[in-house]
């Protein structure tokens, strides 16, 4: 409850105000009918234009005060529920943002959708209801039950059988609601996670024409959420009718027993006329709460799914940071004795015993088998992730000393999977140097081989990218994605097999501009084909996550059993072709 205090806080004076606003609204509904029963019992009895007019002056001037309040009242309402969400999504956004890997892995990305779009609407939504509804049903049933109990205590009876009944229904709802709502939401998480599967990887479902059986998996999906939604929202749709049954038993309760002391003169036409309205608002006041109550039932799931993003301990930090105003200055490189496993209860590791040492300016290739541990090495460099045994030092100092960001920021890092994001080209570029003059941005792009297809769209370098640059080749997006880190100017710089999907020729000229635009900064090179790192001043072979040789070409073709398979089958195969 304090977390949410505490969103609240900023905007205590929208919390304060908009329900004050709907008490206008309360002592306006409250006054209505008591109002309207002085026109009726004295008004019209005694033929009195007058007291008739004056009275009716003062019930419009009544309803125009509970306009002004409910407009308020709706107006303060929205203001503090909309600015409480949006710093809800905002601090789940940043929380998502310094999650590591190990982190993500705990929550699906459609689930984690969900919870910053539809469960921060839900407790939007709650909180806007519950400003609204919290003065206004609980102030209307009191004040309507008072004045029935002073206008007809006889007949406030009748209320002393349905209030108790309609208590056991809004109960009942809640128990019953408050685990389907919150199936509900999980069915949410499984349908978006489908969609953007599909949406992510559409190009792949055409390929292998795959339509049919995705619709079928959606369609599942789909289901699922379907059946689980009318299973919550059953119990809405009973707990109308019921309510409104006992609501209408009431009514004519009051009819039948208070129509009698009319006859028998003990009871006024106008006192029973609005006996009956507040009969009304003390049963509309309880399906208001009944209301809330639901609806909280459904918000909690929500706040609970929101918390366990917030609560989510993140394992990779730099608070113990002892050297956090150190930049990355040189470049060196050294691993002491790695170990490392993605699942820390299992005995299985992915890197075993690592030692290496890499020089500043030196170029190191990294080659191996798929699956042996080379993306995992290297990404204990920036610290995506943390070594579970050993070490791993930048220019003799271990990287959980460094801050995260002046860490990350001496490394530059193209990926296997080549991201890019919706807009133009420059702006994907700036990501490197978003203040880099053009001249740097345009010479990191030519260094990279990408500025001669760029200069071949007719908007250059104000050409706007689709979605993760599906508008472009993948050549042209691991060519724009190395330029990008280019431009970046880091000491370090990994390319995780990021030239896969160019030709040889292009591969070597953008080799032959790191020597040129970074000839000071260190190079690591992780690749399939061999031809991307015989030239490299240094090669290491990984083999089942460990290292099986270090050194030139020539010293492991002579000697690594490992290298020797790669490179014959890899020259076997192109002499073949």
């Amino acid at each position: 409850m304090k977390r949410w205090l505490n969103y609240a806080k900023p905007y205590w004076i929208y919390f304060i105000v908009g329900p004050l606003c709907m008490i206008t609204e309360v002592i306006g509904e409250i006054a209505l009918p008591a109002l309207y029963a002085k026109i009726v019992d004295v008004g019209v009895a005694n033929h009195d234009v007058r007291y008739i007019a004056i009275t009716c002056a003062l019930m419009i001037l009544t309803a125009l005060l509970m306009m002004f309040g409910g407009v308020g009242g709706a107006y303060f309402a929205s203001k503090a529920s909309v600015n409480f969400a949006a710093d809800v999504r905002r601090d789940v956004y940043a929380k998502i943002q310094k999650f590591s890997f190990a982190n993500i892995d705990h929550f699906s990305t459609g689930s984690l959708v969900t919870r910053l779009t539809n469960d921060v609407t839900q407790i939007m939504n709650i909180i806007n209801m519950i400003m609204r509804m919290c003065l206004r049903a609980p102030g209307m049933l009191i004040g309507a039950l008072i004045m029935s109990i002073l206008m007809n205590p006889n007949l406030a009876t009748v209320l002393a059988v349905t209030i108790p009944l309609l208590l056991v229904v809004v109960i009942t709802v809640i128990r019953i609601g408050f685990p389907r709502f919150s199936r509900m939401q999980s069915k949410v998480d499984g349908l978006n996670n489908k969609i953007q599967e599909d949406l992510t990887n559409v190009r792949v479902i055409k390929s292998f024409v795959r339509e049919d059986y995705e619709k079928e998996r959606f369609a599942e999906a789909n289901g699922d959420l379907r059946a689980t939604a009318m299973s919550a929202l059953n119990v809405m749709i009973a707990m109308m009718p019921i309510m409104m049954l006992l609501m209408n038993f009431t009514v004519l309760a009051v009819i039948w027993f208070g129509g009698n002391q009319v006859i028998g003169g003990t009871m006024a036409v106008g006192d029973l006329t609005a006996f009956i309205n507040y009969v009304n608002q003390i049963l509309m006041s309880l399906m208001m709460l009944t209301m809330v109550f639901l609806n909280s039932s459904r918000a909690l799931a929500s706040a609970r799914r929101i918390s366990e993003v917030l609560d989510e301990k993140i394992d990779l930090t730099d608070e113990n940071a002892a050297r956090r105003d150190l930049d990355v200055t040189r470049g060196d490189v050294e691993f002491r004795n790695v170990g490392f496993r993605y699942y820390k209860n299992s005995d299985e590791q992915v890197l075993q015993n690592i030692s290496l040492t890499i020089r500043a300016g030196e170029t190191v290739g990294i080659i191996g088998s798929t699956g042996c541990g080379k993306t995992t090495l290297v990404s204990m460099i920036p610290r995506l992730y943390d070594v579970d045994e050993g070490e791993v030092l930048v220019d003799g100092v271990n990287v959980k000393d460094y801050d995260l960001t002046r860490l990350r920021s001496g490394v530059g890092m193209v990926l296997q999977k080549n991201v890019l994001f919706s807009g133009s080209i420059e702006e994907n570029l700036r990501w490197g140097d978003e203040n880099a003059p053009m001249e740097q941005v345009v010479a990191a792009a030519k260094a990279a081989q990408a500025d001669p297809f760029i200069q071949t769209f007719a908007d250059g370098y104000d050409t706007e990218l689709d979605q993760g640059g599906a508008n472009v080749s993948g050549g042209q997006k691991q060519r724009l994605c190395i330029a990008r880190a280019l431009l970046k100017k880091p000491k370090i710089l990994i390319l995780d097999d990021s030239t896969s999907a160019v030709d040889t020729a292009t591969e070597a000229r953008i080799r032959a501009s790191f020597q040129n635009e970074l000839k000071d900064s260190t190079k690591i090179i992780i690749a399939q084909r061999i031809t991307s790192v015989m030239d490299a001043d240094k090669i290491i072979v990984l083999d089942d996550g460990r290292v099986t040789g270090v050194g030139s070409h020539d010293e492991l073709l002579a000697s690594n059993q490992e290298y020797q398979e790669i490179y014959y089958s890899q020259m076997d195969r192109k002499e073949g072709a």
